[in-house]
């Protein structure tokens, strides 16, 4: 069965799964039944009713995930009638087995429970209310024992099923967490050195039009920035075309041109680097790429400052970033930028400190560790 979406017919999941496993465990059945194991083989007859009820007990069990109780319960019932009244015996357990397992996975624990206990009663009035004994005392304990299996494995599967759930869930939302950062670093840049150079452009408009002009320039270019920034975000959010145009990953790599920017606005900032760059994994890399956009941020806006020194130094076993700025210092506050750096540092199992420099201005280290990659 399916459900209908317009005009076309589509399975709901595990369907297609649930139909093969129910044709499988009826030819299971079937021939565990009819194929009398004796030298030499030889075939077994099953009446009517018999090869009814394995169909039945059967087909019930492409249903299973959909319709769990009322599975289990033809199945329960299938398999009541089967085994006392038609000869020669067979399998058919096996679908209550699977249906009680189903069950349990499910969440239907309580359910299963009963059924199985209500199996487990029928065959023990059967084995000890009638002389025949079918099962012995051994065959009774094994039932039991698959009975309690088929729950147990349920419940296992369930379980496990809703741990991945909730570490998919984790994912997703350190995910989340880790694009809204590179979101407000990457913005709060862009839209910090538009509003300095908006400033120098309505400063100079009259006084200096070349002046204006470069200043806009440097706005569109700022813009610009900011603009392939967010739709690289908002594609990761909606899993856009991946032919679709997205800025470059942040890295150290791209340190000239995220140091142009800030020298458009006015900054003069100085890059130097000391010893030899390793290949840096992803989330060393841009971590310290967003610790020093971070930092010619919040430079740009709120120290006053006119020089930037920033020095990246390549140790055996770590990357360290220095940012210093030759502006007012004084008390720093852990605002939404430097609680950002912080917590990206850390998050990669390193260390972040800001404070005043003795000469004046403020300085940003940060030590992010790699273990030696190279």
């Amino acid at each position: 069965m399916g459900i209908e979406s317009g005009t076309r017919t589509h399975w709901l999941p595990g369907s297609t799964g649930d139909a093969a496993l129910a044709v499988a465990v009826g030819v299971f059945v079937v021939l565990t039944t009819v194929i009398e194991w004796t030298v030499p083989v030889g075939v077994q007859s099953v009446p009517a009713s018999g090869w009814a009820l394995i169909v039945v007990a059967s087909a019930a069990l492409a249903f299973r995930r959909r319709y769990p109780v009322p599975v289990a319960v033809i199945v329960l019932v299938a398999n009541a009638l089967y085994y006392p009244l038609i000869n020669p015996d067979g399998a058919l357990l096996i679908t209550l087995i699977i249906a009680l397992y189903t069950l349990a996975a499910e969440g239907q624990q309580v359910v299963a429970v009963v059924i199985g206990l209500l199996a487990v009663i029928g065959s023990a009035y059967g084995e000890f209310g009638s002389a025949s004994s079918p099962l012995g005392d051994a065959g009774l304990f094994l039932l039991l024992s698959w009975l309690v299996a088929a729950v147990a494995l349920g419940g296992v599967a369930r379980s496990r099923r809703a741990y991945l759930h909730q570490a998919q869930q984790r994912a997703r939302d350190a995910e989340r967490l880790r694009i809204a950062r590179d979101l407000h670093d990457a913005l709060g840049h862009n839209l910090a050195l538009i509003n300095v150079q908006a400033g120098a452009a309505l400063h100079g408009l009259d006084r200096d039009p070349a002046q204006a002009a470069h200043a806009l320039a440097s706005i569109k270019e700022a813009s610009k920035g900011a603009l392939q920034e967010l739709r690289k975000t908002l594609g990761m959010l909606r899993q856009i075309d991946e032919q679709a145009p997205t800025a470059p990953a942040p890295s150290l790599a791209r340190l000239t041109e995220l140091t142009s920017r800030a020298q458009d606005a006015g900054l003069a900032v100085q890059v130097t680097s000391k010893g030899e760059a390793p290949a840096l994994p992803s989330t060393i890399d841009q971590a310290a790429y967003r610790i020093v956009q971070e930092s010619l941020t919040n430079v740009a806006r709120h120290a006053g400052a006119s020089t930037v020194v920033v020095r990246i130094s390549y140790e055996p076993d770590a990357v360290t970033v220095v940012v210093e700025d030759d502006g007012r210092g004084g008390p720093v506050a852990d605002g939404t930028g430097i609680l950002g750096m912080r917590e990206r540092a850390t998050a990669v199992g390193g260390s972040l400190t800001v404070g005043d420099r003795p000469e004046g201005g403020l300085r940003v280290s940060a030590r992010l560790p790699y273990g030696g990659v190279q």
